[in-house]
């Protein structure tokens, strides 16, 4: 659990980012912003409200994680204990370079660093790095004379975060804790936040775990042969989902309690081999479950059967008491549900 009840800024950077590719300029500050403490909460829930903190991420490199300049930049800010200007313009200048999406939008680049923070059991400290890009309207409302009057004015809404990355002082040796929100952009051209800028890779935690192990059933299970219409794969994709709501699986038991037969069991296996090679990721022979990466994962439409234009079966258990046929006097498939009550 993450916790900022006691949690201060201690100093803030504020640097224009403008989109490179269309040559937009980049302005850099010579001082930290000064703020009075009523702005200080202000920006501080600004800045740290918006994360869930439900998958967190670690920096990486193909070579050596040395190469991921802002692992490097705020690896030695750590090492410091504090940051100077110039260090928040070397993360705005990196930021400018990987501003070159045609979409890409200019804006506010705030660099912060925080004290006190409570990662589990642990206080640290961390680094936040946020890009404000969409404005909001805003309306002045003020008494002149016996009336009122009213101005609009432009600005940023506290309510609402754009980009930004939370880096935690713990586990430097596996590229730190870092926690991302990316609420704009959601197409190819979002990816230099995370991809080029920060260059950063899902956390191997038990959410994670979770969350590739589904993704490997429903890329299985798609693959698999309709011989019996969608029966087959909905029963594989409900027993997977019972399966990972244990506290913890192993993959070889989990194979056999979703897929039973030992040929399928053996496919599976292999398909994990080649599932994880292809994208890069490992999933542990045995790991710990995490509820929360089912319930945002789920099963989307794995678990419906779809019937033309006119039916959807939504099935989340109870595969033995629907059949499928063929009326041959139709010429059209159906599927028979047996139930007890109807409500």
């Amino acid at each position: 659990m993450i916790q900022f009840n006691n949690t201060d800024i201690k100093s803030i950077a504020l640097h224009k980012v403008g989109n490179k590719y269309k040559d937009e300029p980049l302005v850099l500050s010579k001082k930290f912003i000064e703020t009075d403490d009523l702005t200080k909460e202000i920006l501080s829930r600004y800045f740290l409200s918006r994360f869930s903190f439900a998958e967190l991420y670690v920096f990486f490199h193909q070579i050596d994680i040395r190469y991921n300049e802002v692992y490097d930049i705020i690896d030695k800010l750590f090492t410091k204990g504090f940051m100077d200007i110039s260090d928040t313009e070397k993360l705005a200048k990196h930021l400018y370079e990987q501003s070159v999406h045609p979409k890409t939008k200019g804006g506010e680049f705030y660099v912060a660093y925080f004290e006190d923070c409570i990662v589990g059991k642990t206080k640290t400290n961390a680094i936040g790095l946020f890009k404000s890009e969409n404005k909001d309207i805003f309306l002045k409302i003020y008494p002149k004379e016996e009336n009122f009057e009213i101005e609009s004015e432009t600005g940023i809404s506290i309510n609402k975060l754009d980009k930004g990355c939370l880096i935690f002082n713990i586990e430097q040796e596996n590229g730190y804790i870092v926690a991302v929100v990316d609420n704009t952009n959601k197409g190819s051209e979002a990816k230099y936040w995370t991809d080029d800028f920060l260059h950063v890779r899902p956390r191997k935690d038990s959410f994670n775990q979770t969350q590739n192990m589904l993704s490997l059933c429903k890329s299985f299970v798609s693959q698999l042969p309709s011989n019996n219409g969608k029966i087959e794969k909905v029963t594989y994709m409900n027993r997977s989902v019972e399966a990972l709501k244990e506290e913890s699986v192993n993959v070889n038991s989990f194979a056999e309690q979703v897929f039973k037969t030992p040929k399928l069991v053996s496919e599976f296996k292999q398909y994990k081999e080649s599932y994880q090679r292809e994208r890069d990721i490992e999933i542990d022979d045995t790991f710990e479950t995490a509820s929360t990466a089912i319930k945002r994962k789920g099963t989307g439409t794995m678990t419906t059967i779809k019937l033309d234009k006119n039916f959807d079966i939504n099935i989340h258990g109870g595969e033995q008491y629907i059949e499928r046929g063929y009326d041959e006097k139709r010429k059209m498939y159906y599927y028979q549900l047996f139930f007890k009550e109807e409500k």
